[in-house]
């Protein structure tokens, strides 16, 4: 009893700092501001491949055009400002690629994109929550929030093969589940009608 008491006591602690409904002060960042948040900023876009230097804390030019880069890739107004809309789209893909780490780290990188993409074809898709939070976080949605390796620390494969996927590449030509076959336990996943095999998943609508 108290193990189980320790376990959900890590979970709730993992959850309160690692859910990252906003990985980011809600506060104006632009040329000229520094800082721990300015720093934070730049360890993301290099993951994500967008700024290729060291991270100073310092939001100069290079930082200004990563940010309008990362902007225009996905399909914001490219004004080099860490607004609020750009926040919030970096904590969709910071939870995106918590997922794809978590779900198919061990996958190819197209299998990871295939991840990425069917988390936002099920944002369009009837019967599913209309944001990337609730999507993720619909109950038993995803084995990786279930078992906690949503909450390990993405690689940069990760990060990047999410803007692939908000970019437009869908490997999964619009699937909206993906299960293991071997592993799968849940008989209802197999009536559904396989679109693609990427690796160890299948893709189906």
């Amino acid at each position: 009893m108290k193990l189980n008491v320790k376990i959900s006591f890590v979970f709730f602690i993992c959850f309160l700092f690692f859910t990252p409904r906003s990985i980011f002060a809600e506060e104006v960042l632009h040329k000229g501001s520094q800082g721990k948040m300015v720093y934070n900023l730049q360890e993301k876009l290099k993951k994500m491949g967008y700024f290729t230097t060291q991270p100073t804390g310092y939001y100069g030019s290079i930082t200004d055009h990563a940010v309008r880069q990362f902007q225009l890739d996905t399909g914001l107004s490219p004004n080099g400002v860490l607004d609020f809309q750009t926040q919030q789209k970096l904590n969709g893909i910071e939870m995106m690629a918590r997922v794809v780490y978590g779900e198919a780290r061990g996958e190819s990188y197209e299998g990871q994109v295939a991840v990425a993409a069917v988390i936002i074809n099920r944002l369009s898709t009837p019967g599913f929550p209309k944001n990337i939070y609730d999507v993720i976080f619909q109950t038993n949605a995803f084995t990786a929030v279930h078992d906690g390796q949503y909450y390990l620390t993405p690689d940069s494969y990760s990060y990047r093969a999410v803007i692939d996927a908000l970019k437009g590449w869908d490997p999964t030509y619009g699937s909206v589940y993906y299960y293991n076959p071997t592993l799968a336990t849940n008989d209802w996943i197999f009536t559904r009608e396989t679109v693609i095999r990427i690796g160890n998943h299948l893709f189906a609508k």
